[in-house]
């Protein structure tokens, strides 16, 4: 009796871990089969560790920017776009994280969870991807920026879509430098996407966000005067101004791009209220870009004193920011204070036609901009270009927008150089930041002509 009870409970034992062995392998395919199913080694995808297989992606104008033919994979006929677009497209080794090559690697080789890849084995083509990018724009920003390194990105803040997004240093994937060419310096970081990830010093761009502060919280900031000598002296250490620009409004100031009367409502607001608004304006926070998380910028003032805070109110001291988020940010203020998340991947289909997704509109909830505000900063941008920049500089785009020339190394290594803005045209709505990086020209001089160049290559 006892030898039977026994052996029962050994089965139940021996069914029991079967079970939760069974259990565990469906789970484990389950969460694991698509990482196996698109592995590099599978040689029905990959060829050399590259993939090779995959459906074919497209800009917002059914141009061919990558494809599989008699199993190998091409990019665009242009050398020009290839490279503009290689950091939005990506390459075939996974390196480049931001590329749809690598983000969504199981929706081109057309994996799902009932066949993996087979349909890709037997008909040799996956899913097309579609998307919001226009490649002849792409291409006009990365001929403008010259060989210079940095980032152009353009969308349309009413829709979010993402028309222009660019990071040099590029290369051309089809022809790609040697091994110790890309680590040399004029491919550093080239495979990195800085508009989505990275952040920079924004310099005098980080006015809007004191100017944001000075709207919220000094009542009578538009009856304010502030008198420019060319320096503000601030507990015996001095804040160093780009000109002497003697009385003028905040309006005026901010035309000026005046250091002195920043940094002195910097002070007056104080750490709390500036970071207070730095954050509700999105330049701490983070969000997803088509399943890429952007690089958080950075504005803590906890520690700051004066002369601290006196730099902070123009964009230096530890003040960070990214260039997506800063985009964004202006097509907020545009909206009066609406915010549309931007993205680039517009739909995917599959080779008998069905659409497995498709791109919709949402709000970035990290930016809080109210619409009085919002308003008022369109004012002020505004009368940047009209009364500052030149309506000329931007011909028939009703340009609003701002410059800055961030100071990061020394004379030899030169400036970043930033210019964000936004058209006010009906019918061009059109957020634009461009980042150059180590200028040795002012960002009014080097940024604000590709801006305008990129802006105009756009139909509208």
């Amino acid at each position: 009796m006892h030898n039977t009870v026994r052996r029962a409970f050994l089965l139940l034992f021996v069914v029991g871990a079967f079970v939760a062995g069974t259990v565990i392998l469906g789970f484990s395919f389950f969460r694991n089969s698509e990482e196996w199913a698109t592995h590099r080694a599978n040689n029905h995808l990959y060829s050399g560790g590259q993939i090779s297989a995959a459906g074919t992606i497209y800009d917002c104008n059914e141009k061919i920017l990558a494809q599989t033919k008699d199993g190998k994979r091409y990019y665009s006929t242009d050398s020009a776009v290839r490279k503009a677009t290689l950091h939005a497209v990506g390459d075939t080794e996974g390196f480049m994280s931001t590329g749809v090559h690598a983000l969504f690697e199981s929706e081109l080789t057309g994996y799902n969870i009932v066949s993996g890849t087979y349909y890709l084995s037997k008909f040799g083509i996956g899913n097309d991807i579609n998307l919001t990018l226009d490649s002849n724009v792409c291409k006009t920003a990365y001929n403008a920026l010259n060989g210079r390194k940095g980032t152009v990105g353009v969308y349309n803040y009413k829709t979010g879509e993402i028309i222009c997004m660019v990071s040099t240093p590029s290369y051309d994937p089809e022809n790609k430098p040697d091994k110790d060419t890309m680590n040399s310096d004029k491919y550093k970081a080239a495979y990195i996407n800085k508009f989505l990830s990275s952040s920079f010093t924004p310099g005098s761009t980080f006015k809007i966000v004191t100017s944001a502060c000075a709207i919220e919280n000094i009542p009578d900031i538009y009856e304010r005067t502030f008198t420019c000598d060319g320096e503000l002296e601030v507990g015996g250490t001095k804040v160093i101004c780009n000109g002497k620009h003697g009385k003028q409004t905040f309006e005026k100031a901010l035309n000026n791009s005046c250091n002195s009367a920043f940094a002195e409502i910097a002070i007056e607001l104080g750490k709390t209220k500036m970071q207070k608004t730095a954050e509700k304006m999105g330049l701490t926070s983070s969000f997803e870009v088509d399943r890429v998380p952007l690089s958080k910028g950075t504005a803590d003032f906890t520690k700051a004193v004066d002369i601290d805070m006196g730099w902070a109110g123009i964009g230096q001291y530890t003040v960070t920011a990214n260039p997506c988020m800063m985009m964004t940010l202006m097509g907020a203020v545009a909206n009066g204070g609406e915010t549309v998340r931007p993205y680039y991947v517009k739909s995917i289909t599959t080779p008998k036609g069905f659409s497995t997704y498709k791109a919709s509109e949402k709000r970035a909830d990290e930016i809080n901009l109210n619409y009085d505000t919002a308003e008022k900063l369109q004012e002020l941008l505004r009368s940047n270009v009209v009364n500052y920049y030149g309506e000329n500089v931007f011909p028939g785009l009703e340009m609003c927008g701002k410059t800055g020339t961030a100071e990061v190394g020394d004379e030899k290594t030169g400036d970043n150089a930033w210019f964000v803005g936004f058209s006010q045209k009906e019918n061009f709505p059109y957020a634009i930041v461009v980042l150059i990086e180590n200028s040795s020209s002012s960002a009014r001089q080097a940024a604000i002509p590709v801006a305008n160049t990129v802006l105009q290559s756009i139909g509208g």
